[in-house]
């Protein structure tokens, strides 16, 4: 049985709300956006796991936290692969506790298990340990430097982290992950700049960056929304292929029910911060639990016009995130809602051995009709 790569704890990340200058001085209480509030999974090796949910539900930035992209609020994050040696993780574990970022209990049992929190790795570690988990972007456009050819784009990480005794060796490794990534021959691709190339071939340099520092896991953050339907396939398969020849991990986020359903082996559904059902793809698809996650499924286009399905079409708006309703976060747009989803938050009720949800109507409280 494959071990997990990841842990992620209670995952918060809170932004400040600006306020005006009268409004600091009359108001006591800063509020908070809570992006992502309390969101708890784990990874296993060379597993597929799925964020899925609508815009601003916070999977991009549950992404970026665990790689400290952005700093978390709260919450732990645990690395269990390569990246950092013993040494390293001893010193890290031991700066931690002098500046009482975790017990000395909590750092024996960290160096037991072979892994430190993530959020309490120094700058310098986080650095050596970003080389084994790197980020896929969703615009190739935007992401690639226009200025910079296509060879300083991929072996920019490789200068930063002082990897490759000479140019010679630097090339030799720039090469081989665009030939990993699908751009072959790679002398062809080397000196063109990002506006010489397609999209997908776009999509594919950023995958190469990804690749070249030889990482064991990737955020992929919608890595196919903007290609065209004909290129989404063809980069699935190469992020699939990548993971059956390197033991790649991935954390993919999506807001495409369909593209998780096809690639994914588990899948999560976010909602406001938080994640409301979790489980393997297959039972999550075709056994939905919550009533959000009902109401994706039942919208995604079917291949076969001749299947008629009855649409979930949910009312109002999405809350602000700074202005999080009490009890159930979904209770506002749930046509299911009762009095005690409005005031009690349900906590996740597992449906079998591997899928939970939090909803009360699993719980038996109340009638889905």
């Amino acid at each position: 049985m494959a071990k997990d790569l990841l842990q992620v704890e209670g995952l918060q990340v809170w932004f400040p709300v600006r306020r005006g200058f009268v409004e600091s001085l009359t108001s006591k209480e800063q509020k908070y956006v809570k992006a992502v509030d309390g969101v708890s999974f784990a990874i296993k090796e060379r597993e597929i796991f799925c964020l899925v949910g609508e815009s601003g539900c916070g999977k991009t930035t549950t992404g970026k936290a665990i790689l400290r992209l952005v700093e978390p609020t709260g919450g732990d994050v645990r690395y269990f692969g390569s990246g950092l040696s013993a040494a390293m993780m001893k010193d890290a574990v031991k700066r931690s506790v002098s500046k009482k970022l975790m017990t000395a209990k909590e750092g024996e049992e960290a160096l037991a298990a072979g892994t430190v929190d993530v959020r309490k790795l120094t700058k310098d570690k986080m650095k050596m340990l970003r080389q084994k988990m790197q980020m896929i972007f969703q615009d190739p456009y935007e992401s690639l430097n226009p200025k910079q050819s296509i060879y300083d784009i991929v072996a920019e990480p490789l200068m930063v982290n002082s990897i490759g005794a000479n140019e010679a060796e630097r090339e030799k490794r720039v090469a081989k992950a665009l030939d990993d990534s699908g751009l072959r021959p790679p002398k062809d691709f080397m000196w063109r700049y990002p506006h010489e190339v397609s999209g997908g071939q776009r999509q594919r340099v950023g995958i190469a960056g990804a690749l070249v520092l030889e990482p064991q896991f990737l955020v992929a953050d919608e890595p196919v929304s903007m290609l065209d339907v004909s290129i989404r396939s063809e980069i699935l398969k190469l992020m699939l292929d990548l993971r059956n020849n390197k033991g790649l991990t991935y954390l993919f986020i999506t807001h495409d029910l369909s593209v998780a359903y096809v690639f994914s082996d588990r899948i999560g559904i976010m909602y406001l911060g938080k994640i409301v059902e979790l489980g393997p793809t297959e039972e999550v698809i075709k056994k939905p639990m919550h009533p959000y996650t009902k109401a994706l499924i039942s919208v995604v286009p079917k291949p076969d016009p001749r299947m008629k399905t009855d649409k979930i079409i949910l009312k109002g708006e999405r809350p602000d995130p700074a202005h999080i309703p009490p009890g159930c976060r979904f209770h506002p747009r749930c046509p299911y809602v009762m009095e005690k989803c409005k005031v009690e938050e349900p906590e996740p009720i597992y449906v079998s051995q591997e899928h939970w949800v939090s909803c009360w109507l699993a719980a038996g409280e109340g009638k889905a009709e």
